[in-house]
C-alpha cells in the first residue's frame, strides 16, 4: 500500500466515531494500516450483511477511503473526514460544500478517488511546498501535474491547476522557462499544437525519438505536416540528422500517396515540405516520389487546390508550378485571376508583374472590366491597388463592374460583403473613379447605383452624396427621381377616416366660417384698429395651412388594416412585447400607422423615434433611442400582428382632394 494511502487511512480511521469502527493507536504504522484496512473490510462486509450496501461498490469504497480525497464532477475537489459505518455515511468537506455527507455505496459511484500525491490533494495539505518546488524545480512541478492527470495534460490544464494558487507570479514567464528546460529534458513530450497534451515519459527519450515522438504520434496528414515542420525548425544540432530526416521523408511519402486524390492541397503541402527538407540537408530525391506536378496535373481547379495551403505555402506552390509549366504559366495564371480568393489574386498579380507581364495583366483586367465579368475578389484587389499604373482602367465602368461583380455574387448565393464593405469605408473611392468623366457618363453611374440591389437605401443616399460633391449639378437629378413610394404614409383606415373627416369639415364649415367672419369684422370699418378682423384673418392662416398640410397628406396616405404585418421582425401593425433594460420591467407596444399615435395607451406611430428604433427588429434584439438627451433602451420579446378595424364602407375610386379654389375665401 503507498504511503500517501496508508496516512490517509490512518488519519481517516482515527476519526470514525464510537459508534462506528474504533482504531487501535499502539501498533507500529505499517501493521496498523494493515489492520485498519482489514477492519474496514469487515465492516463493510457487515453492511453488506445487514442490506446497507451493495457489494459491487465494495472494493471500489475501499480505493476511496484509502485515498483519502476524491473529485466530484460538479463540486471538485474533496477530502475525505469521517466515516461512519453504523449510518453507512461518509462525510466530506468541498470547497463549496464543507462538512458534506452522503451514503457510501452513492459515493462510491460518483467520486473519483485521489490519493495524496495528486496534485489537488497537494495543494490542499502542503500549499507551501508546491510554492517552494514551483520556485526551485519547475520540472518536478510539471511532472507532478502530468502524473497527476495519469502523464499527459493540455498546458491549459497545467495552467488551471498552478495558477494562482501555486504560480503567483507572472504564469508566462514561468511557463516559458518551463518549456525550455522540457525541452532539453527527455521525459517531456512537447505537442505541436497548443490544445495536444504533454505527455510525461517516465524513460527518458532518446535525441532520435524527441524529435520523431509526435511526428509518429501524429493522426492524419494536417497534423503530420505539423510535427514535419517543427522537426524541420529544430533539426540543425541533431548528430543522426540523416537518420530522422529519413524517416521523416519516409512518413511523409506514404501520406502523400494516400491523401493525393481526397485531400490534394494537404498533399501538395507535404510535397512542398518534403523537397524544403531535403534541400536544407543537401538529400537526393527518392526515384518514384510524388512530385508537385502530380498534383498540378490532376487538379480540376488549380485556384482552389493552391487556395488550400496555408498562406505561406500559396507562393511556394505558384513557383513550383512556373517552374513545371514554363510555356503556359502566363496563361494559366491570367485565367486563374478571375477565380481566386483575395489573398491568392494578389500573389499572383504580383508574380506577373515581377515577371515582365504586367501589359497582358493589365490587358486582362481591362477586359473583365468592360465587360463585368470581374470577380468581387479581383475588383477589391484593384480598389485596394488602384495607382497612376492603372490610370488608363479606372473610371465609371470600374465602379459599375464593382456593383456587378457583387450583384452576380447575390445571384449566386455567396455570403460574402468584403467589396460592399470596402465601397462604404473608402471614402476617396467612387470619387476617383468618376474624376473627371463627362456629366452624362455619371448621370448613367446614379441610375445604375439607384436600380442595384448590391446597396440598402441608407448606403445608397451615402454614395449618391459623395457623387453629388464631386458634381453638385446631379443633385437636382437625384432629387427628382425619387419614386411615390418613398413619400408614402402608412396609415390605418379609422386614422384615414378622421383625416378625410377632418379635411371636410374644414373645407365644408371652418374655412367657410371664417371667411363670413372676415366679412362681417371688415363691415366695422377702420381695418387697421378692427382687432375682430386681424383675429379672423391670422385664423383664415391657420385654416389655409392646415388644409394645405391634409392635402398633402392624404395624397401620401395608403390605408390598411395591418393584416397583411410581418412578424419576423418589426414591422408597421405589431403588438410588440418588450423589456425595459433600465427598469427591467416588462412592457408593451402596438406599433401602427403615421397617424395612430396614442402614449398614454403605450400605441406608437412608426414615424416616431422609438417606433423608427423599433422597425426591423427581432426577438432578442435590442432597440435604443434618445429623448431630453436621456437613453432609453430595450429587448424585443414577442412579435404579433395587431389589426385594426377596416373601412365602414365599400372602397371606391379616391375623390380627388379639393383644390382651394372649391371653397370661397374672403379678401
Amino acid at each position: 500500500m503507498p504511503a500517501s494511502a496508508r496516512h490517509a487511512e490512518k488519519y481517516l480511521m482515527s476519526t470514525m466515531t464510537e459508534e462506528g469502527m474504533s482504531t487501535t493507536e499502539t501498533a507500529p504504522e505499517t501493521v496498523e494500516a494493515v489492520e485498519q484496512s482489514d477492519q474496514l473490510q469487515s465492516e463493510f462486509k457487515r453492511l453488506v450483511l445487514d442490506g446497507k450496501l451493495d457489494p459491487k461498490v465494495t472494493d471500489a469504497l475501499a480505493v476511496l477511503v484509502s485515498a483519502g480525497f476524491c473529485i466530484h464532477r460538479s463540486w471538485g475537489f474533496g477530502k475525505i473526514t469521517t466515516v461512519d459505518t453504523l449510518m453507512a455515511k461518509i462525510t466530506i468537506d468541498f470547497q463549496n460544500k464543507p462538512n458534506h455527507s452522503m451514503d457510501l455505496g452513492f459515493a462510491a459511484k460518483i467520486l473519483k478517488p485521489l490519493d495524496g500525491e495528486h496534485i489537488l490533494a497537494r495543494k490542499a495539505t502542503d500549499l507551501a511546498g508546491l510554492k517552494r518546488m514551483g520556485a526551485l524545480d519547475h520540472l518536478e512541478l510539471v511532472k507532478l501535474v502530468l502524473t497527476s492527470f495519469d502523464g499527459q495534460a493540455t498546458v491549459a490544464q497545467i495552467q488551471e491547476s498552478l495558477v494562482p494558487d501555486v504560480i503567483e507570479e507572472d504564469w508566462k514567464k514561468w511557463w516559458a522557462d518551463a518549456k525550455k528546460e522540457m525541452k532539453s529534458d527527455g521525459h517531456f513530450q512537447l505537442p505541436v499544437k497548443k490544445t495536444e497534451p504533454i505527455i510525461y515519459h517516465v524513460q527518458e527519450l532518446s535525441a532520435h525519438d524527441q524529435l520523431l515522438s509526435n511526428l509518429r504520434d501524429a493522426k492524419g496528414l494536417k497534423a503530420q505536416i505539423a510535427a514535419s515542420t517543427e522537426i524541420h525548425k529544430g533539426i540543425g544540432d541533431v548528430e543522426n540528422k540523416d537518420e530522422v530526416i529519413g524517416e521523416v521523408i519516409n512518413i511523409l511519402n506514404l501520406a502523400i500517396k494516400n491523401h493525393m486524390n481526397l485531400k490534394p492541397s494537404l498533399s501538395l503541402e507535404a510535397i512542398l515540405l518534403r523537397d524544403a527538407i531535403r534541400t536544407d540537408v543537401g538529400m537526393e530525391a527518392v526515384e518514384g516520389e510524388l512530385e508537385a506536378g502530380s498534383v498540378f496535373e490532376k487538379a480540376e481547379d488549380l485556384a482552389e487546390v493552391i487556395e488550400g495551403l496555408s498562406a505561406a505555402k500559396q507562393k511556394l506552390a505558384l513557383d513550383a508550378f512556373r517552374l513545371s509549366h514554363t510555356d503556359s504559366w502566363v496563361d494559366r495564371y491570367l485565367e486563374m485571376l478571375n477565380s481566386s480568393g483575395l489573398r491568392l489574386v494578389g500573389e499572383l498579380a504580383q508574380m506577373l508583374i515581377q515577371a515582365g507581364h504586367f501589359d497582358r495583366f493589365k490587358d486582362h483586367l481591362e477586359q473583365l472590366v468592360s465587360k463585368h465579368e470581374a470577380s468581387t475578389d479581383l475588383m477589391l484587389w484593384l480598389g485596394k491597388n488602384r495607382s497612376d499604373s492603372f490610370a488608363d482602367i479606372l473610371g465609371p465602368d470600374v465602379f459599375g463592374a464593382m456593383m456587378a461583380a457583387i450583384e452576380q455574387d447575390r445571384f449566386n448565393e455567396k455570403k460574402t460583403s468584403k467589396l460592399g464593405d470596402f465601397i462604404m469605408a473608402d471614402q476617396e473611392l467612387i470619387t476617383d473613379l468618376i474624376g473627371s468623366a463627362d456629366v452624362e457618363v455619371v448621370e448613367d453611374l446614379v441610375r445604375a447605383l439607384q436600380a442595384t440591389i448590391c446597396f440598402d437605401d441608407m448606403d445608397k443616399r451615402s454614395l449618391l452624396g459623395r457623387i453629388v460633391k464631386a458634381y453638385p449639378s446631379i443633385q437636382s437629378m437625384i432629387s427628382g427621381d425619387k419614386t411615390k413610394d418613398d413619400n408614402l404614409l402608412i396609415v390605418s383606415w379609422p386614422s384615414l377616416e378622421r383625416r378625410k373627416n377632418e379635411y371636410e369639415d374644414l373645407v365644408k364649415k371652418k374655412i367657410p366660417a371664417n371667411s363670413k367672419e372676415i366679412a362681417i369684422a371688415r363691415s366695422y370699418g377702420d381695418l387697421r384698429e378692427n382687432h375682430e378682423f386681424k383675429a379672423a384673418k391670422e385664423m383664415q392662416k391657420v385654416l389655409m395651412a392646415r388644409k394645405g398640410e391634409l392635402e398633402i397628406d392624404l395624397t401620401r396616405a395608403r390605408g390598411t388594416d395591418f393584416s397583411d404585418a410581418s412578424v419576423d421582425q418589426v414591422s408597421v401593425g405589431n403588438k410588440l412585447g418588450v423589456t425595459n433594460l433600465e427598469s427591467n420591467k416588462e412592457e408593451t407596444f402596438i406599433l401602427l400607422g403615421a397617424w395612430d399615435g396614442d402614449p398614454d395607451n403605450q400605441i406608437l406611430s412608426y414615424l416616431t423615434p422609438l417606433g423608427q428604433a423599433f422597425l426591423g427588429k427581432k426577438p432578442g434584439d435590442e432597440a435604443e433611442f434618445q429623448i431630453d438627451n436621456d437613453t432609453r433602451r430595450y429587448r424585443i420579446n414577442t412579435i404579433e400582428r395587431h389589426t385594426v378595424a377596416g373601412p365602414t364602407v365599400t372602397e371606391e375610386e379616391p375623390e380627388e382632394v379639393a383644390s382651394e379654389e372649391a371653397v370661397p375665401v374672403a379678401e
